[in-house]
């Protein structure tokens, strides 16, 4: 498995390339970028540097995310860098076109904090103590890519984010991943008999607020179906599966591995548990062809608010019994243990980090996982 870099780390080296330019009038071919997390030095590839004026300059990279399900590979990131600046900080960092806003911290450009503290440091240090810039970092492929993600139903619209935690990309969906996970649920299933599975960041940030004990989270990112066949395997009682429900629901269609690049099926889901309940024909369309889980949702909720009903609660409580039954036939599937399999419960979360619904063996399980 050929590893690669963040989005964060290219935006950063293509920065240091245009500054480079300011300082010097040289144009860097290779960026050497200090990755902090982890202690790190990358060698990074300048596609193009171009001075636009004496005070500002543009340097492109290209994002190399290694041998990963990522769609941002070889997407160009642009970094434009004038000098000037806000205040007294030496560095400060705009988003441009195709870098999200978030909507729920006012439009604020969705560049987080690793990509912050990355950009400070290492432009900082090519500063001299009076000298101030501004760094724009631009994303020309962002928007249209952006409807490809889920980032809209975390709150990210018109682009991609610069998200995570360090410099080396960690491809989710690769086998060497997996094995990860699974030496991190070989640890906690000797200390536990009941465990959380959380696919995302989001739900390992929202569990402990809702009182589960984080030390008893794991997570699975994808690969839903082999962690569980693992954790019965292991010998674990009860797995309450944590999540968003836009990644949840695919279970209910007997969809184990979740990445997009594989399998989808939320529309049909959706679409089938809307007719199982009863939803007009009309209703179950606008459901079917919503461009997203979100969507569908929100739909749902509009109905329930105009007419009194109460089809989110009967359609999701269907999804979430679903995804339980499933999980439950999934796993005896697979198990050779000769011995009850281990118990699934769910619960499903919305884009504003709210539970839209707690399956009834979920409900069970809550009290052993707090």
């Amino acid at each position: 498995m050929r590893s690669g870099y963040t989005l964060p780390v290219f935006a950063c080296a293509a920065a240091i390339a245009a500054l480079h330019w300011l300082r010097q009038r040289q144009s860097l071919q290779v960026a050497l970028v200090d990755l902090i997390e982890p202690a790190q030095i990358a060698e990074v590839p300048v596609e193009q540097v171009a001075g636009l004026s004496a005070n500002m300059a543009l340097a492109i990279t290209r994002s190399a995310p290694g041998d990963n399900l990522d769609l941002t590979k070889n997407t160009p990131i642009w970094a434009l860098v004038e000098w000037g600046g806000v205040g007294d900080e030496p560095v400060t960092i705009k988003g441009g076109e195709g870098i999200g806003k978030q909507t729920k911290a006012d439009n604020q450009a969705a560049i987080y904090s690793y990509a912050q503290r990355l950009l400070k440091e290492n432009l900082s240090r090519l500063l001299a103590a009076d000298e101030r810039i501004i760094v724009t970092i631009i994303l020309p492929e962002g928007r249209s890519l952006a409807v490809r993600t889920s980032n809209s139903a975390f709150g990210v619209v018109e682009g991609l984010s610069l998200l995570g935690t360090t410099g080396i990309s960690q491809p989710l969906s690769s086998p060497d991943q997996l094995d990860a996970f699974r030496s991190e649920l070989q640890h906690k299933a000797s200390l536990f008999e009941s465990l959380v599975f959380c696919i995302g960041e989001n739900g390992l940030d929202l569990a402990p607020k809702i009182g589960i004990n984080p030390e008893k989270l794991v997570k699975t990112a994808n690969w839903l179906g082999p962690m569980l066949v693992e954790a019965d395997a292991l010998g674990v009682k009860e797995i309450l599966l944590f999540g968003y429900h836009g990644k949840l629901m695919k279970l209910a269609g007997g969809i184990f591995h979740t990445h997009h690049h594989l399998a989808d099926g939320r529309r049909e889901v959706l679409a089938a548990q809307c007719a199982l309940a009863g939803l007009s024909k009309q209703d179950i369309e606008v459901v079917f062809h919503s461009p997203t889980a979100e969507a569908a949702l929100k739909h749902l909720k509009a109905l329930d608010a105009a007419t009194g009903s109460d089809w989110v609660n009967q359609v999701y409580s269907a999804i979430a019994e679903t995804i339980d039954a499933r999980c439950h036939e999934y796993i005896q599937s697979q198990s050779s243990r000769g011995a009850p399999v281990t118990v699934c419960g769910s619960i499903l979360f919305d884009r504003d980090r709210k539970i839209i619904v707690k399956s009834k063996t979920a409900c069970n399980l809550l009290g052993n996982l707090c």
